[in-house]
């Protein structure tokens, strides 16, 4: 197996891995690795496939609901200080 080191991680970074593998009972190694591993095998998304799935779900909420965009504009100028 291969070694990798890291250098200059943040404090803050850290403490939350470390806070992380103790909650997990596992080393603060074998926690970096189970972070690494998922980050690099998590599919990414497609931003069109995102944006179009999105979209669906607010067109399904428009019908649910019976809302009109100007509806949503002016609950949001409501929330406005």
């Amino acid at each position: 197996m291969a070694t990798l080191t890291l250098k200059n991680v943040p404090d803050g970074l850290y403490a939350r891995l470390k806070l992380l593998a103790a909650r997990n009972r596992r080393s603060l190694n074998q926690e970096a690795i189970a972070h690494l591993e998922e980050a690099v095998t998590m599919p990414r998304e497609d931003a069109d496939h995102r944006l179009a799935a999105l979209r669906r779900f607010h067109e399904s909420l428009s019908r649910r609901y019976n809302l009109e965009e100007r509806d949503i504009d002016e609950w949001k100028r409501a929330g406005r200080p």
